[in-house]
């Protein structure tokens, strides 16, 4: 297999298409739907609608072995507790990892705990943001990327 690295967003689209989200705030794809998390741009966002639970599945075109989960949230909009669930195709998807993000602006990488991600060979990912700082339960996610290879 050929290691290559899986874009971190930037100005190229990213080799995935980013699938469904679980909501998005007020129905405005336009000012605040899943492709905001790809575009590197400071000033968008994807912004959930009210709910419990919200997530966001990601499809990839080939098998890739994800090692890094890289996300940026809004402080206040944050998720206390991340699931990864992933799978193959044609598979049921399975829990990969938990993690626990900090309520925070700042850009976080998943590389140690209790923020890992273990490493995984996957043509699906879904996260699930389980237990949002926000009493209405919504999730902001500026940047949202994943470090791995094609295989």
């Amino acid at each position: 297999c050929q290691a290559c690295p899986l874009a971190l967003g930037g100005t190229q689209t990213p080799p995935w298409c980013p699938g469904r989200v679980s909501s998005v705030l007020n129905r405005d794809v336009k000012q605040f739907g899943k492709q905001h998390m790809f575009d590197s741009s400071e000033e968008t966002c994807w912004n959930s609608d009210q709910g419990r639970c919200q997530w966001v599945t990601l499809d990839f075109p080939s098998t890739v072995k994800v090692s890094q989960l890289h996300i940026q949230f809004q402080g206040g909009f944050s998720s206390r507790l991340c699931t990864l669930e992933g799978c193959r195709a044609g598979e049921e998807l399975v829990k990969i990892s938990a993690l626990y993000p900090q309520d925070t602006n700042a850009m976080q990488i998943s590389f140690h705990a209790p923020f890992q991600v273990e490493e995984t060979v996957l043509d699906k990912l879904k996260i699930t943001f389980e237990d949002s700082t926000d009493f209405f339960g919504r999730v902001v996610v500026y940047h949202l990327g994943l470090l791995g290879e094609r295989l």
